[in-house]
């Protein structure tokens, strides 16, 4: 019975970043929609420090270690990343045609 409702939990929590971060690409600052790409970093970093702290391994498996924790720990900002470009992208395009459809108009 648990699991369901975390798993429910977990989608809404989920959904809820995607909806804020699309709101935040959508807005007239460009920076807004860097914070939760830049938080998804921070926290990846952390984990990677935390990590090498108690790493005692020869120093390949440590960089392993490290490039994949790096890189499963990034999944998320580059899904932000895409969200972002894409809301920047089609604010642009719109942008241009609103240009055009004031030169057109004089």
């Amino acid at each position: 019975m648990i699991m369901p409702v975390k798993t429910i939990t977990l989608l809404l929590f989920l959904i809820g970043i995607f909806a804020l971060q699309i709101f935040f690409s959508k807005k007239e600052s460009r920076w807004l929609g860097l914070i939760l790409p830049g938080i998804n970093v921070l926290f990846s970093v952390i984990a990677v420090l935390g990590m090498a702290f108690y790493l005692n391994e020869p120093l390949g498996q440590i960089v392993m270690q490290i490039l994949s924790v790096l890189v499963i720990y990034n999944i998320p900002t580059f899904v932000l990343l895409a969200i972002y470009f894409a809301c920047r992208e089609k604010r642009k395009k719109n942008k241009e045609i609103d240009k055009m459809n004031i030169q057109d108009l004089e």
